[in-house]
This record gives structure tokens, sequence and C-alpha cells, in this order.
């Protein structure tokens, strides 16, 4: 029975080898000089350390959770078009209601205006 999982384990560790030695290759020939604003973490939108209680953007959040929203609507696209030869007229009209709502919304907020970044 274990045996059934080797393939799982050869593919985790090439994939685990692979993933460092592209590390240590970035780390061993990377150039560029390396300054404070380079090696600082990267924050969205705002400073870090500042005061808590400061009034920021909202609609920075409203995009990324538009974002989400719309990438994994899409993402169901991929189970769909794997099982498209089995799931038939029925499976193909209710990706057409799912793509068809999927696009009025993506037209209602367009136009509403919450993906402008001004």
């Amino acid at each position: 029975m274990l045996a059934d999982y080797a393939p799982v384990l050869i593919f985790l560790l090439v994939a685990g080898v692979f993933g460092v030695v592209m590390l240590a290759l970035g780390f061993v020939f990377g150039r560029g000089q390396k300054d404070v604003s380079k090696l600082s973490p990267y924050e969205c939108g705002f400073e870090a350390f500042e005061d808590t209680r400061m009034r920021f953007d909202v609609r920075y959040y409203l995009v990324a959770i538009l974002f989400i929203i719309f990438d994994l609507e899409i993402a169901f696209l991929v189970p769909w078009a794997v099982a498209l030869d089995r799931v038939g007229v029925v499976g193909i009209v209710a990706m057409g209601v799912f793509l068809a709502i999927l696009v009025v919304g993506f037209i209602y907020e367009w136009r509403k205006g919450a993906l402008e970044w001004d």
C-alpha cells in the first residue's frame, strides 16, 4: 500500500530540491545593490509604522476582495473544462448561466467604479 504513494513522495522530493536549488542560484548569481528600501518588507499601500488610528483608503481592500471573488469564480471553470465531454448539454447550459451571472456582476462593479484606483 505504501508503494502507491512512492510517486507522490518522489514528486515532493524533486520539487523541494528544485525549489532550494533555484533559491540558491538566485542568491549566488543575483546582482543589484541591496539597500535599506530593497531589504525592507513590502507593505500594502500605507506605511506600517504609523499611528494605528489613522484613516486609510478602503478602495484597496474593495479591489482585493473583488479580485478574490472573481478569481475563485473563474477557478470553477477548470474542473468544468476537464469534464466537458461528460457534462452534456445540462452542464454547458449551467456553466453558461454561471458565466452570464459572472459577467453581469463584473459589469455592475465596473459601472459602479469599484475597480477605479483614483
